[in-house]
């Protein structure tokens, strides 16, 4: 391990030494540090469209390259992988750290090259930059083992590598008209979304109260009869908890108020109230769609008023 470190951290100094010195960026004219840029970093070549699709040096497309930090993610996954199926092995480690390294050196790239605000306003930049800082900890520990004794518990923040993933959605065509037309959905659904939760937690204090004792496995605390009734308006579960809550009834008239109370329940909640949500959701997730329709439309509309006005004349 030690032998490893003494290699891979002058390793790591030369590389990132080698690739600034590469991109030739001077430091004083870097956005990142707050100063103005020179005249070929103008303000039009430094937003994300301009700046990023001009890189100057091989390093730097290869750094601000999609493909290949997406194929460095996939590497990372599958090292992860290995590592919670227990194999253990040096080289998992080296390779994994080295991915670590390769985020940390994209980061840097990032800010000089599109600016330290731009960077951290891209959602998908900004939960990267803030995993990047959570795995510094690993790295550091990996390169100096001795330093970190006292911090360990800071190791704990390299679970959330695993969201690091989330990047692959950048591959989907149309994502961000997607994510547009999801917040469009959530929207529209709020106030549905809203009345079912109030409907949760009413039957499910009316449950907690009835059924306590017939069946404490679902009905014990509130917050056992609020997940009881989630599920019965998820149609997870619908049968199963009836038929307990029925089997712990020595009444016979009970039996039959239990099996027409979750019938109603299910009825409510989980055929009714579920298909709404359902339904506004999946209508304002195709509203975009909707839009393009009803603009052609009216550009066709307005095609037929011309044409009758010239036929009139």
């Amino acid at each position: 391990m030690r032998t490893a470190c003494a290699v891979l951290l002058p390793l790591a100094i030369r590389t990132a030494i080698i690739l600034c010195h590469y991109m030739q960026i001077k430091v004083k004219y870097c956005r990142f540090f707050g100063s103005s840029p020179p005249r070929r970093y103008s303000e039009s070549n430094l937003n994300e469209k301009n700046y990023l699709k001009e890189p100057k040096s091989f390093l730097s497309k290869i750094l601000l390259n999609d493909k290949f930090i997406l194929s460095i993610i996939i590497l990372n996954a599958i090292i992860i992988f290995l590592q919670e199926s227990n194999v253990n092995h040096i080289a998992l480690d080296i390779l994994d750290m080295l991915c670590t390294f390769v985020f940390i050196i994209e980061m840097i790239v990032k800010h000089i090259y599109k600016g330290f605000k731009a960077y951290w306003t891209s959602p998908l930049n900004a939960m990267d930059g803030i995993l990047v800082l959570m795995s510094i900890p690993s790295f550091v520990s990996f390169l100096f083992p001795d330093s970190m004794t006292n911090l360990s518990f800071l190791l704990v923040l390299r679970i959330f590598r695993v969201f690091r993933f989330f990047r692959l959605v950048s591959l989907f065509p149309n994502f961000t008209t997607i994510i547009q037309n999801f917040k469009l959905a959530l929207r529209e659904s709020y106030a549905i979304m809203i009345i079912m939760m109030v409907l949760i937690v009413t039957f499910s204090l009316i449950g907690c109260f009835l059924f306590k004792t017939a069946a404490p496995d679902y009905f014990a605390t509130p917050l056992d009869a609020i997940y009881s009734t989630f599920r019965m308006f998820t149609v997870e579960g619908w049968y199963e908890i009836p038929d307990a809550v029925a089997a712990g009834m020595q009444n016979s008239v009970w039996v039959h108020v239990v099996r027409v109370y979750f019938s109603v329940l299910l009825l409510i909640g989980g055929i009714i109230g579920m298909s709404l949500i359902n339904s506004i959701f999946v209508d304002a997730m195709v509203s975009d769609n909707n839009d393009d329709v009803k603009e052609q439309l009216t550009k066709i509309e307005q095609k037929l008023d011309e044409l009758l006005k010239e036929k009139n004349k």
